[in-house]
């Protein structure tokens, strides 16, 4: 793999339109040539008989069906409710009207 110069992580800051300097340059180029290097060696190790994987362990579903079921009665779900109308939760008005 290509390493990351100084020069070419100016430029692409230039296009991202990012303000570095020159300190900063210099510090980001030693960084990504440690991450490319990383890429590197890892890239070395991968075979063909290896299958590409996003996870170390297979993941599986853990969420039950979503089956409609019936839903309580009107009347027991209004049984605790301080206050109710029309079948409906009567809660105190908190906005003007004119």
């Amino acid at each position: 793999m290509s390493t990351l110069s100084s020069d070419e992580v100016a430029r692409v800051a230039a296009l991202a339109r990012i303000d570095l300097t020159p300190a900063e340059i210099d510090r980001l180029a030693g960084e990504l040539r440690v991450i490319v290097d990383a890429v590197a060696s890892v890239s070395q190790v991968a075979t063909a008989d290896v299958p590409a994987t996003s996870h170390p362990l297979p993941l599986t579903n853990v969420f039950r069906a979503d089956v409609p079921e019936p839903s309580l009665p009107v009347a027991d779900v209004l049984a605790g409710a301080p206050a109710s109308m029309d079948g409906k939760f009567l809660v105190p008005q908190i906005l003007e009207e004119d």
